[in-house]
């Protein structure tokens, strides 16, 4: 199967001979080309399902939309599902007797046999990714593996209480098989599936509510009786290093997780609220922060605009926008481009959110009294061409920043501001001299993310009077046309999947450059940026509603504060 699977893979121009040969050479019983294969990022996992279905002759399948026969669900376990990477998807209309299973390995016999044996009945096969087979598990079983075992444990909390307090029997659950344990990994799982970038247990009265924020908004997914807050909370302690019996006061910390043979870094937060520990975990896959320019969702002029800016090699380069909104994807997008043997970058960061081969990493440690300024005071002794700053906090800060892009260092940071016009006046309010910034300062990003529209669900309509003149067009004219969210399995009902970037680019001219050292008001910077072809996020929403890419809906909440009449128009006109 290994040389036939690596032949179809070069065949196809997925996979070069000679690293199929070097990959051969690489197997041995328990881990064949396909481990390899996905263990080295060489293939994704689509490719090789293509190939094994064009091998073996067996058809593929989206599970998407896969609603598990009832009567199936009352007879499979979802830990045997996961074990053995299957999931029962339909009865055959053919053959009552015929039940089809999606595998993600079709040399997996023993899949077969547990779903066949499970379910008293004749299997046939169809193809799908592993990922996607865990997603439909997730979907179909998921609250139902939460909600058990969370009885499970509410049942053993006498026998809990006798053998000590919850803490300190939470401590010893080192095993997979307690029912904490299996609780918050589930948890863990289920949210990393669903694409969420926090999960948030919040502790009310009469329950333990749990959210997950996906593409940026929240949605309840579970809640708890709530007793079991506080083994909860000290289950995720003992695996983020936190004080346990500490409750009185907010602690970081944080740990790693794999979910589907990927690696994730999980940074925790507690609150001391006042009924208990709020805690915030949040998600962060090791390599989703390098990423290719091309995928920031810059539109053509953008992108070359952004390639101009980096070719740069000095002056200070600033990203804004709230917290969530990408900055640090850009950055580290910005760095993985600039990264090569000839030159030597460094960041200082808090925390160092992803590793990037090449780069020299620092962490701010305050209770070292290694804060931002310091250890950039340290950074420019020793020889950078490139300098990356977590966060511009405070003058002393901006100054060693300033004065580093000043004397031939590339410098890239952030701010939190609206918009980039703001950003020179957070300078200036922060202390830093006017002609500092305008020396300095080659170029100001502002950026937001707006979902997406799910592909599987999205529908055509007709504008509404309020939206047409949102957008600037004729309500009668041909183009009064725009995609709504409608919701499916596919996007877990919310209409939307996934996220894209929205820019604005402001390019310090000679002309801003003047305005600047004169202390020009903000909205006469704006002016004179958009005079030279400075396009809004306003407009670059725009852009993406006309072209169905987002919803009007979506423009309204992320990139214009006055629209709140056009974002409830829009839901009344959705819901019916």
């Amino acid at each position: 199967m290994n040389e036939k699977l690596l032949d179809y893979l070069c065949g196809a121009g997925y996979l070069t001979r000679e690293r199929a040969d070097e990959i051969l050479t690489m197997c041995v019983p328990g881990k064949g080309a396909r481990e390899l294969l996905l263990e080295n990022d060489d293939v994704p996992e689509e490719y090789i399902i293509e190939a094994l279905s064009q091998i073996y002759q067996i058809p593929t399948v989206s599970l998407f939309s896969v609603r598990v026969p009832t009567d199936v669900r009352r007879q499979v376990k979802p830990e045997l599902l996961r074990t053995h990477s299957v999931i029962p998807i339909a009865r055959d209309p053919e053959d009552d007797g015929l039940l089809v299973v999606a595998v993600s390995d079709p040399l997996n016999m023993r899949a077969r046999d547990v779903i066949a044996a499970s379910c008293h009945c004749r299997v046939r096969v169809q193809l799908a990714t592993s990922g996607e087979i865990m997603r439909a598990i997730d979907r179909n079983f998921g609250a139902g593996e939460l909600q058990a075992a969370a009885r499970q444990y509410t049942s053993s909390a006498q026998t809990l209480e006798a053998a000590g307090s919850i803490e300190e029997q939470t401590l010893r659950e080192d095993v997979n098989t307690s029912p904490m344990v299996m609780l918050i990994n589930s948890l863990v799982e289920q949210a990393v599936r669903q694409r969420a970038s926090d999960i948030h247990i919040e502790p009310w009265a009469d329950m333990v509510r749990v959210r997950f924020r996906i593409d940026g908004i929240l949605y309840d997914r579970v809640s708890y009786e709530p007793q079991l807050l506080s083994a909860i909370v000290t289950r995720i302690k003992v695996l983020s290093g936190l004080y346990i019996s500490e409750k009185r006061k907010p602690q970081d910390g944080q740990f790693s997780i794999e979910v589907d043979k990927l690696e994730y870094d999980i940074r925790v937060s507690t609150l001391p609220t006042v009924y208990g520990e709020k805690c915030v975990l949040r998600i962060q896959q090791k390599k989703s922060l390098n990423r290719d320019k091309r995928d920031l969702g810059m539109t053509e002029a953008e992108s070359e605009q952004f390639d101009r800016l980096l070719s740069r090699t000095y002056g200070i380069i600033l990203v804004t926008g709230p917290t969530g909104s990408g900055k640090s994807t850009t950055l580290y997008t910005a760095l993985s481009s600039l990264n090569r043997e000839s030159v030597n970058i460094v960041t200082v960061e808090d925390p160092v959110e992803a590793s990037i081969p090449g780069v020299n990493q620092v962490q701010v440690n305050t209770k070292a009294e290694l804060t931002f300024a310091s250890a950039l005071r340290s950074i420019l002794r020793q020889d950078p061409d490139i300098i990356m700053i977590g966060e511009i906090r405070d003058a002393e800060t901006a100054g060693i920043a300033i004065q580093a892009s000043i004397t031939g260092h590339l410098v890239f940071s952030t701010l939190h501001t609206n918009d980039t016009a703001s950003s020179v006046t957070r300078l200036l309010d922060i202390g830093v001299e006017s002609y500092l910034i305008a020396d300095a300062t080659t170029a100001i990003i502002a950026q937001r993310l707006v979902r997406r529209l799910c592909p599987a669900c999205k529908r055509k309509r007709r504008m509404l009077p309020e939206e047409a003149a949102f957008l600037g067009v004729d309500p009668n004219g041909d183009d009064a046309w725009l995609w709504e969210p409608v919701g499916c399995q596919h996007c877990g009902n919310t209409g939307y999947f996934d996220r894209i970037g929205i820019y604005e680019i402001m390019e310090v001219t000679p002309k801003l450059r003047g305005l600047i050292a004169a202390r020009a008001p903000t909205e006469a910077l704006r002016e004179a940026a958009l005079s030279e072809g400075m396009h809004t996020l306003r407009e670059s929403a725009r852009n993406l509603v006309m072209e169905g890419v987002t919803s009007v809906g979506e423009m309204a909440r992320v990139a214009d504060d006055t629209s709140g009449g056009i974002i409830h128009a829009t839901e009344a006109k959705s819901a019916e």
